[in-house]
């Protein structure tokens, strides 16, 4: 059973899991298996043919639309660019899982 210590994500973790990080808990080689890990469970659910087809879909409502239209409030655009990095957090994850380990 893990304890809050081992909760923490280190901030040279890979990805989103760093940004929110308060101290450095886990060593690197480990969190980049687990990261790995994710990036994989990322690209199986993606790879199938209703995978692709919900991310395409995810896509074309998000990331293919405008953030930001004038008239509109600004607010508006800030949560439309936090939808469009969830897709692109799902698309950087497929591409990490898809290139070859150096």
């Amino acid at each position: 059973m893990a304890n809050q210590a081992d909760k923490i994500r280190s901030i040279n973790s890979v990805g989103w899991d760093g940004v929110n990080a308060t101290e450095t808990v886990h060593p690197i080689r480990q969190d980049l298996d687990n990261q790995m890990s994710l990036d994989l469970a990322f690209r199986k659910t993606f790879q199938t043919k209703e995978g692709k087809r919900v991310l395409e879909h995810l896509v074309s409502i998000t990331v293919d639309q405008p953030a930001w239209v004038p008239g509109a409030d600004t607010s508006y655009g800030f949560a439309r660019e936090g939808q469009n990095s969830i897709i692109r957090e799902i698309q950087q994850r497929i591409r990490r899982a898809n290139e070859p380990n150096e």
